[in-house]
């Protein structure tokens, strides 16, 4: 039986038409887990839950979870077994041989769910894992928890804010998402958080002044700010967004590698415009940039409308003899960060 998606498992889970089997996965956990819950509740009947909702997790016996399934239902027509974060290849082949003969077989009176809230299947699937699941698309119902895009991830993070009694505007979202990510936690976590403030502060609106306060940045992100202050002929501001981060902790290496990259970010992005093309076309051969990638190419379109595609290509030489000074001489890492910004603080002048 193919995949089916999310809405189709609602559905499914409203209707209470389920299949014998189910195998949910995938990288958005802070969806997969309600679901789970959801579908091994209505699998388990409305008569003496607590019987009829047996979970089991990858430590368990496969013979245990095998009769598990088997057993009749207490008082009631139907059962859930449950399986959270079962890994084939931990398992012996005779084990794993004996859930996919489960599989196959499955009794009406039970509905037997594998679910994953904290492992990840291999994108590259080992042998066991792959017998495991095409057993499991033969039989049963496959759901793919994938990344939400942008624009679903925006109406339910705002969804969120106004249960919370705020208001957020898609403006804010972006900007929270450049900062904090597309995990749906840790979305959801800073989103509580700016709201209580808001709240606090006796407004509703969420502003992006809030988020630009309020929400924690990765050193990627300060070095990104950094790089754009450069672009920008604003020195004073770039010094001592250098200053900021090494005094953090940061490693002067790791902080040359996050310039570096966004200098990269801005030469593909300048190549593609002065072929006409848009930014976004840079994602058809460089998939980094697909997902949370999207602000990294919007703020090399803006940091590189002041440097010509000769003088991001001098820019990026200055970081490659940066980065053999940084790895290659006992000079002071800060020293030679310093003078790296005072030589691309020249190539933007001459451009």
């Amino acid at each position: 039986m193919p995949g089916i998606t999310r809405q189709e498992l609602r559905e499914r889970v409203s209707s209470g038409k389920l299949d014998s089997l189910y195998v949910l996965w995938g990288e958005e956990k802070l969806l997969l887990k309600p679901a789970a819950g959801k579908l091994i509740d209505r699998a388990s009947g409305e008569g003496f839950p607590e019987f009829n909702s047996v979970r089991f997790t990858n430590d368990s016996e496969a013979e245990k979870i095998a009769a598990a399934v088997e057993a009749l239902p207490f008082m009631a027509e139907h059962k859930c077994v449950a399986v959270s974060d079962f890994d084939p290849e931990t398992k012996s082949s005779e084990d794993l041989e004996r859930i996919c003969s489960l599989m196959e077989d499955l009794p009406d009176t039970a509905t037997l769910v594998f679910y994953y809230p904290t492992i990840d299947i291999p994108k590259k699937r080992p042998a066991k894992w792959k017998k495991f699941l095409d057993r499991a698309e033969k039989h049963g119902c496959t759901v793919d928890f994938q990344k939400m895009g942008d624009g679903d991830m925006y109406r339910m993070m705002r969804k969120g804010a106004q249960r919370q009694g705020c208001e957020l505007p898609e403006k804010s979202f972006y900007r929270l998402m450049e900062y904090a990510g597309k995990d749906l936690n840790t979305l959801s976590r800073e989103i509580e958080k700016l709201c209580a403030y808001t709240l606090g502060m006796g407004r509703e609106e969420i502003t992006p002044e809030c988020v630009e306060e309020l929400t924690p940045k990765s050193a990627e992100i300060k070095v990104f700010k950094m790089v754009g202050d450069l672009t920008a002929g604003r020195y004073e501001a770039a010094y001592n967004g250098l200053d900021q981060v090494l005094s953090q902790g940061e490693d002067p290496v790791s902080v040359l590698g996050a310039m570096a990259s966004a200098y990269i970010d801005m030469y593909r992005v300048k190549t593609a415009l002065e072929s006409g093309l848009t930014s976004s076309a840079v994602t058809e051969y460089a998939p980094e940039y697909k997902g949370g990638g999207s602000f990294r190419l919007r703020n090399a379109e803006r940091s590189s409308r002041r440097l010509s595609l000769r003088s991001i290509k001098k820019c990026l030489e200055l970081l490659v003899n940066a980065d053999m000074s940084l790895k290659g001489s006992s000079l002071d890492p800060r020293l030679v960060l310093e003078g790296l910004m005072s030589r691309l603080l020249m190539a933007v002048q001459g451009s």
